[in-house]
């Protein structure tokens, strides 16, 4: 049984004037069981006291900060009355430096199961009022238990961090228990969907446990993750930052990349997290769960055949195109805030989960650059473990250039998108929109990748470069020997793209499976799907590959 927070009262706690924290001592003389109270009287009010976590002034502190306690984030995660949780009495054994008067009985984490949407998750709460949620080597036991609890029985597994970091007094304990995490983490990637949510402070090694997970939410004003706080970065470098500004979910959302949603409040958060887990399978032997839908698979969008501008180098919003042909319109993206000239998400077709990947023409022109390559091969890489079929959508006139580019790795980082879609075994297809030059085409799920459906819009243009720097490679003397050099220079490019910039070379080929009238994408799409619901493919034998990191 769970006791909702709101609900104990002051009473059934001593508290320590100093401290304002529990002593762990129920009022009753008899909270080992003896005495007046029946053995189920004693456990109801040990629960009690339990589930009050660092106690009551502590709750109360914790909600003047504008934060939910663990139990209480857990509750509005899970189905109503669905949360069982596991471990509510595990205290630490430590006894240095004071630990020994302040015992909680389930330390600083809250950790169970329950069902989200009718489906088993399992979970885990840091619990702030507790020692400020510091992880101790029972903390940690307790969240390695139930981590291979949803690695053993294949379900999902979400960690809430709101935590000072490692217990101090423990000291390696501490760093052993976060080794633990860690190595969990690295084994259950791929195997089931490890969601992080920020809800509080995240430093120093706490950091990396959410880093290997698969997706990280930040919620606004409350959650901020760095290695070194601000007063470390003002002693070393000189810099000063403030928590918000080094760590904040705007700062890991749109520049480092590191969280992949925001969420204005906790409650918007765990909806959030509820609508993502619909995407998912619970492992990676299951496929996602369907949706019913009543969008039509024959249905036609006579809006697609006018999104392409008349103009090569005119931009749009490659969304239009998305929300067209996914199935209602519902589109979930991922990483909306980070490099916005590629979008990656979720959406279904004939109601089975799938991922996208778009080029963004509305951005840098959806030219591939360092940022856009890792977000969307990391993308790739979670949906062909978890057995969710790709889509994606090519517009890209070829990789950044630049300096900054060529120096921060751009060739490394491209090399990832090309591995990602190289390995991946789920369906894979793709529609060519518009541009696909050079090796932004082969990067983005060609069929020399092992892409199993290609198609094209008759506005698509194929070719090694854009017809610009075509002519002015290969004709660059007969325009110079013109009279007039700009009149010759349209003239040829013009011509080469009538010649080459189109889709019926590649076609002509067996590059291109077909060249379709956009307003048709969704009912060949959807039938290609249903085509490939039984695809298999594999890769050579290997302990593992060697992605360009």
């Amino acid at each position: 049984m769970l006791v909702p927070p709101a609900s104990i009262k002051n009473g059934a706690i001593t508290i320590t004037p100093e401290t304002g924290s529990k002593t762990g001592k129920i009022d009753s003389p008899a909270a080992d069981g003896s005495g007046s109270k029946s053995p189920l009287e004693a456990l109801e009010e040990r629960r009690t006291v339990a589930t009050l976590g660092g106690g009551a002034e502590r709750v109360e502190a914790q909600h003047k900060r504008g934060k939910l306690t663990a139990r209480e984030r857990l509750h509005r995660l899970f189905d109503d009355g669905s949360f069982t949780e596991i471990d509510t009495f595990v205290t630490h054994r430590s006894t240095d430096l004071g630990l020994d008067r302040q015992r909680f009985e389930g330390d600083a984490v809250v950790t169970g199961f329950g069902q989200v949407e009718g489906r088993t998750v399992f979970a885990y709460a840091q619990d702030f009022t507790v020692l400020g949620g510091s992880l101790s080597l029972v903390a940690a036991q307790k969240i390695s238990k139930v981590m291979d609890h949803a690695v053993r029985t294949g379900a999902p597994i979400v960690g809430i961090n709101d935590s000072g970091g490692a217990r101090i007094q423990e000291g390696v304990d501490s760093l052993a228990g976060y080794g633990e995490i860690f190595k969990r983490n690295t084994l259950a990637s791929g195997v089931v969907p490890q969601i992080t949510v920020i809800a509080g402070p995240s430093a120093g090694g706490a950091v990396y446990s959410p880093a290997i997970t698969d997706f990280i939410y930040m919620v606004e004003g409350i959650g901020q993750m760095y290695i070194t706080g601000p007063d470390v970065v003002k002693a070393v470098t000189g810099e000063e930052v403030s928590h918000e500004e080094l760590g904040g979910a705007a700062a890991h959302a749109s520049r480092s990349g590191v969280a992949h949603f925001t969420a204005p409040d906790e409650d918007d958060c765990y909806r959030q997290v509820r609508r993502l887990l619909s995407f998912l399978p619970s492992n990676n032997s299951e496929n996602a769960p369907e949706r019913p839908t009543d969008d039509d698979p024959e249905r036609r969008d006579a809006s697609l055949g006018s999104v392409i501008p008349a103009s090569a180098n005119q931009p749009y919003n490659v969304m239009d195109v998305v929300l067209s042909v996914v199935d209602d319109g519902d589109f979930l993206p991922v990483h909306h805030g980070f490099a916005g000239n590629i979008v990656v998400g979720f959406a279904h077709l004939e109601g089975r989960s799938i991922g996208v990947v778009a080029n963004q023409p509305a951005v840098m022109a959806g030219m591939l650059d360092i940022d856009a390559s890792d977000k969307a091969a990391r993308f790739v890489r979670f949906c062909d473990a978890f057995n969710i079929p790709l889509l994606t959508f090519v517009d890209v006139p070829g990789f950044m250039p630049g300096t900054h580019q060529e120096y921060g790795g751009i060739i490394r980082h491209g090399a990832k998108l090309l591995y990602a879609y190289s390995e991946a075994t789920v369906p894979k297809m793709a529609v060519i929109l518009r541009k696909a030059y050079g090796g932004a085409y082969i990067v983005m799920s060609s069929k020399e990748l092992r892409s199993d459906l290609n198609l094209a819009w008759p506005t698509a243009e194929i070719a090694v470069m854009g017809p610009e720097g075509a002519v002015n490679v290969i004709s660059r003397r007969e325009i110079a020997a013109a009279e007039d050099q700009d009149a010759k220079r349209a003239e040829l490019v013009a011509d080469y793209r009538d010649r080459f910039a189109n889709p019926y070379i590649a076609a002509n080929r067996g590059y291109i499976d077909d060249v379709i009238d956009p307003v048709d994408t969704r009912p060949m799409l959807i039938r290609s799907l249903r085509m490939l619901e039984t695809k298999v493919d594999s890769s050579p034998p290997k302990k593992h590959g060697n992605i360009p990191l």
